[in-house]
């Protein structure tokens, strides 16, 4: 049998309601520990841009016309807060977002947390375009295996959540011509691929009369427009093809850099 001073004490435990920690709690310590994302506000080619990063890497960059804009943004994409960062990015990061220029954008760590394995494998093959050259999204598409999902690999690309730092300006349209583009549609990719060097204007050019690649007539192979810079391959070039089947009746080959789709056997 309970005593009076153990029957007063199990009373008063039971009286007590579990109280709730604040929502602010939980934000609070992470944020003090170093594990809340953070971000940057920095001025780019097609306007003001925000970088969040969490300790895993850069988790979302999109345009925004305030901070209030941008937070919402980030918590309807990933469930989270984020936070202004006290400290100026890396220069490295500022010379990418500012000038595409710099920092081997490979070397960058990505928080791509909620994406897919096949989203992921998407993004991590843009990054291997080079800046100034373009590739189709089949190309994406048959460099990860997945040769057949083609639409798949425009709507992973369209779900980028850091453009600018991962590429996506630089995948057009299986027939050439550029597409749209996540972060402003296609006159910020115009914009992005000019200043790279690319010549969105020749691009479209040859994409409307048909041409998909161009022969290195002393080589003998094809390649795709911008492979090793628009301006060597293109200028004085007279070598050009509609399709793979048209280069290889000419005697020609795939270029092992841009490695262009192989001719299938009719």
């Amino acid at each position: 049998m309970k005593t009076m001073k153990e029957l007063s004490l199990t009373t008063t435990l039971r009286g007590i309601a579990p109280q709730k920690a604040p929502e602010t709690l939980l934000p609070s310590v992470m944020r003090r520990v170093g594990l809340a994302d953070t971000y940057w506000r920095v001025e780019s080619p097609v306007g003001t841009v925000y970088i969040a990063h969490s300790p895993a890497g850069i988790s979302m960059v999109t345009r925004a016309k305030s901070p209030a804009e941008f937070e919402e943004a980030f918590r309807r994409l990933h469930g989270r807060a984020a936070y202004p960062e006290k400290h100026v990015p890396p220069a490295a990061i500022q010379a990418r977002v500012r000038k595409l220029q710099g920092r081997d954008p490979k070397d960058l760590r990505f928080d791509l947390r909620g994406l897919s394995e096949f989203e992921r494998a998407v993004l991590m093959k843009a990054l291997e375009i080079p800046p100034g050259e373009v590739r189709p999204y089949s190309w994406i598409a048959k460099e990860i295996g997945r040769p057949g999902a083609v639409r798949a690999t425009g709507s992973a690309l369209a779900k980028n959540p850091v453009p600018l730092l991962i590429p996506c300006h630089r995948v057009v349209k299986s027939d050439g011509h550029l597409g749209q583009y996540s972060m402003g549609g296609p006159r910020n990719k115009r914009t992005l691929l000019e200043i790279e060097g690319a010549q969105p204007k020749t691009l479209e050019k040859l994409a409307s009369s048909g041409v998909r690649y161009l022969g290195n007539a002393k080589q003998r192979h094809y390649c795709y427009p911008t492979c090793g810079g628009i301006a060597t391959l293109v200028v004085s070039n007279t070598v050009r093809f509609h399709d793979e089947r048209e280069a290889a009746a000419a005697g020609y080959h795939p270029c092992g850099d841009c490695r262009p789709p192989i001719a299938k056997a009719s």
